[in-house]
């Protein structure tokens, strides 16, 4: 049957309902359970998609595909939100609002699993807004905080836009083939290549999605709402929901434009390096770690983008084992961020900046697993060796000398050069400058959290052969142009 194919989600579904009911029964001191029940969840639904890699069928009238690029995703976005919900365990301690916290990041991540199989433009884009809408809501969950209002008001009304541009573009795929279906339209790519409309689709179709993956000059929401929003949602959000903008480019672009290539490979190069130099750049100055993380997250993203540029199968493999190792990255650094927050409220409830870098200093002394944590998730971003990162910018860098193109990736070494110097300002607080206060004692679900991502990091860095044949199998769906 079409459904078994969706047992994940089918798992995601049934554990939001289920903690959305427990939970409005529960008092308030006994809502601890629901983190609980959640990542156990969460933890089915990855068991799930593990367990059926390497399926490859249609379901639904072939609006949605179980193939190795869905569920390699699917992996990756349910990892984040596995990270995510444990660490939240702790943050939601002594909230009368947990169960409405869990379900929308279940049903952001549901969301995300339908992109990543969506086979079909309007399935994508529906997807797309169910995660959407879960994220704006998560943003500003701190109501009484104004810098949480203001993150999820510039989320949602930059989001909107980008849902805008997105259906507009869409329209026009539609009105030149007469179909939204992935593989239908990139059939009619010789009606799309005649038509100015197609070059018209491609520019808002970029725009759209250049919002949700954060590239410039379509980046202006993220570092406020990464600064703004709780620091275990914007781990959601720039190791998840950005992932979720990259599998449906490659979707997009890669299945359904195709004839198009020429004109949205320019404008992808373009926008790697100026969103890799951009980001780089502007974290140098940041004294907020979480706005920094921000700005390094546009940096991976342009990364990430170098693999629309080559179109190898090695430089699509690259890119989506980018995209594992940055959810295992990203999120981690933005926990151990949340760990930190939580510290500097504990002694003072009213501070303001707590995720500011002075609050690093001693970190090394006073949460001496965040701070080594942290400094394999600076270190692994660097792309320092026997790291995910590493391997990743190994593949891609690499993957993208060899198809000739030795300017872009030397521009990508560089930046990734530049990188160092505010990756190691943060190791530098955490180590080489005392802090105030004596040690505290680390809560134990960032502390699992932390610990699962580091190995996820390590393992990518040290055992790198399966993940890079899984990946390049996922890549080899894109270049047959989906099943």
């Amino acid at each position: 049957m079409d459904i078994m194919l969706f047992a994940p989600e089918l798992t995601m579904v049934a554990t939001g309902l289920a903690v959305l009911l427990i939970g409005l029964f529960l008092p308030v001191n006994s809502k601890k359970v629901l983190g609980y029940l959640a990542s156990l969840g969460i933890l089915a639904a990855l068991y799930l998609t593990v367990t059926s890699l390497g399926t490859n069928s249609l379901a639904f009238y072939d609006t949605l595909s179980v193939d190795a690029l869905s569920q390699f995703f699917k992996i990756v976005f349910l990892v984040v939100a596995l990270l995510f919900s444990i660490a939240a365990i702790k943050y939601t301690e002594g909230s009368a609002h947990v169960e409405e916290f869990y379900v929308l990041a279940i049903f952001a991540t549901i969301g995300m699993m339908f992109v990543a199989s969506a086979n079909d433009l309007m399935v994508l884009f529906v997807a797309f807004e169910l995660a959407s809408l879960s994220t704006y809501a998560l943003a500003g969950f701190e109501k009484k905080n104004p810098q949480s209002l203001e993150a999820a008001m510039k989320y949602f009304l930059i989001g909107s836009l980008s849902g805008a541009l997105m259906l507009f573009g869409i329209s026009f795929l539609y009105g030149v083939t007469g179909t939204t279906s992935i593989l239908g339209i990139a059939a009619g790519g010789a009606a799309l290549a005649a038509s100015p409309i197609g070059l018209f689709a491609v520019v808002l179709l970029i725009a759209g999605m250049g919002f949700k993956i954060a590239l410039v000059p379509f980046h202006m929401w993220a570092p406020d709402t990464y600064q703004g929003a709780p620091s275990i949602v914007s781990s959601l959000l720039a190791a998840g929901s950005k992932k979720m903008g990259i599998v449906a480019a490659f979707k997009v672009f890669i299945v359904a434009l195709i004839a198009l290539k020429v004109e949205w490979q320019i404008a992808f190069a373009v926008l790697a390096v100026v969103t890799m130099t951009l980001g780089n750049v502007a974290a140098l100055s940041q004294t907020s770690v979480k706005r920094m993380l921000a700005y390094s997250s546009l940096a991976q993203a342009g990364y990430i983008t170098m693999a629309f540029v080559v179109l190898t199968p090695m430089a699509l493999g690259g890119g989506i084992l980018y995209a594992l190792s940055h959810g295992f990255m990203k999120a981690g650094a933005f926990i151990a961020t949340a760990a930190v927050v939580y510290m500097v409220l504990s002694e003072n409830k009213d501070a303001q900046n707590p995720d500011h870098i002075d609050n690093f200093k001693g970190l090394g002394q006073r949460m001496p697993v965040t701070a080594l944590s942290m400094t394999i998730f600076v270190f692994a971003l660097a792309g320092i060796p026997l790291t995910a990162g590493y391997m990743s910018k190994f593949v891609l860098f690499s993957s993208t000398i060899q198809a000739g193109f030795a300017w872009l990736a030397v521009i990508a070494i560089i930046n990734s050069a530049i990188s160092l110097f505010y990756y190691a300002k943060i190791v530098k607080y955490m180590y080489f400058l005392p802090g105030e206060g004596s040690k505290i004692s680390e809560p134990l679900p960032y502390t699992i959290a932390l610990a699962v991502a580091v190995i996820g990091v390590l393992a990518i860095g040290f055992w790198p052969e399966p993940f890079i044949y899984w990946a390049m199998e996922a890549g080899k769906v894109l270049l047959a142009g989906g099943i």
